[in-house]
């Protein structure tokens, strides 16, 4: 059995994200292979241009090869459009437990309503289709899916004076009802999907299989504990939708598991040494094993706030830092960045350039650098 350390497994990670930057077809990023997380302002974006070898801005989503959904956690992702059905199929709960833990924070509000998860989730993703019909703001849509959802699925927004379905809810159910986003769009704003298909209720633990592996093949070796937190789903049941064709390893010690065909690059990666600032919610640290990619507690709490994470600075295969950025007007980005430990000057020459990088892909012509 194969064993490495957790430099070793950075240094794979680095090169299984694209993070060296060879790629210059933005579609061929592997990332897309599980998704691109866009919940905070530019955070795909900046993600795609840490990864590509070439000038990218927010023209990229154009690109009919490209679409936003709420997928994952129903967190909105950009997938590669003709995946799509597929990563649907994925995300069919396969039981009711299963279908409990999507619902993340609002098992409760569902509880109380009388009804399963799973029916509540398909109860919803039929409402939302009927209403989805052309382009509409989330509010409006909300506002018509609870004249068609049983009263215990909604509630009264104080803010607006609308009923509304609950969020959480409304966005695992959206995918099932072949809804998509509008990319760039304030507020969030809804469409029908090209072509959808029914809503599909029957599961497929080989679909669900998909996004386990392309987790572990981005952000693995990883226990399957890992998986399942990034899934949201019971530990137990990650069980069912775990794939086949995985190699057992040791990551200082400890059982995980990676697909057999990455085996050589992780016993020989790459050198990691690329300077990168990553977004808040780039795919690399969303990795479950925080503890491998951040060991100290102290600097954990730096680079995963509860509230408002900055994005993180990588370098030479460690986060070595974080940083944050706010425009200052329209023409300048303003960039903050604290490192941990002290850099090599090469070092903070290259993050200066990634910072300028950033602010091409916000379309800001000019940017300020500040270490702090």
């Amino acid at each position: 059995m194969l064993e490495v350390d957790r430099e070793q497994v950075l240094a794979y990670r680095i090169a299984a994200h694209g993070l060296h930057r060879e790629e210059t077809d933005p579609a061929a990023a592997a990332v897309f292979d599980l998704g691109l997380q866009d919940s905070v302002r530019d955070t795909a974006l900046l993600g795609l241009a840490a990864r590509i070898d070439g000038a990218i801005t927010p023209a990229v989503w154009d690109d009919e090869r490209f679409v936003l959904a709420w997928t994952h956690r129903g967190a909105p992702h950009f997938h590669r459009r003709a995946e799509l059905d597929a990563i649907r199929a994925a995300l069919v709960p396969l039981d009711e437990k299963d279908a409990m833990a999507r619902i993340l924070w609002q098992r409760k509000q569902v509880e109380a309503a009388g009804m399963s998860a799973t029916d509540a989730l398909f109860t919803a993703a039929k409402a939302i289709r009927e209403v989805v019909t052309g382009v509409q703001t989330k509010g409006t849509v909300s506002g018509a899916v609870t004249k068609l959802i049983p009263d215990g699925l909604s509630y009264a927004c104080r803010g607006c004076g609308v009923v509304h379905i609950y969020e959480q809810l409304m966005r695992v159910a959206s995918i099932h009802a072949g809804v998509r986003l509008e990319a760039g769009a304030t507020p969030a704003t809804l469409a029908p999907l090209e072509k959808r298909k029914p809503v599909r209720t029957s599961p497929d633990a080989k679909a669900a299989a998909r996004v386990v592996e392309g987790y572990l093949r981005i952000n693995g070796p990883a226990a399957p504990g890992d998986a399942a937190a990034y899934v949201a789903t019971p530990r137990a049941g990650v069980d069912a939708m775990w794939p086949g064709g995985l190699a057992e390893v040791r990551v200082d010690g400890k059982k995980a598991f990676l697909p057999e065909d990455r085996l050589p690059l992780l016993e020989n990666p790459p050198e990691p040494d690329v300077v990168r600032l990553l977004p808040p919610l780039d795919p690399f640290v969303q990795a479950r094993d925080r503890a491998v990619v951040v060991p100290d507690k102290a600097r954990q709490k730096e680079v995963w706030k509860i509230l408002g994470s900055p994005g993180a600075l990588l370098a030479d295969g460690e986060i070595a830092g974080v940083w944050r950025a706010k425009a200052s007007g329209k023409k300048r980005l303003d960039f903050t960045v604290t490192a941990f430990d002290a850099l090599r000057p090469a070092v903070r020459k290259a993050a200066e350039a990634e910072a300028a990088r950033v602010a091409a892909a916000r379309e800001f012509p000019d940017f300020r650098f500040v270490w702090s």
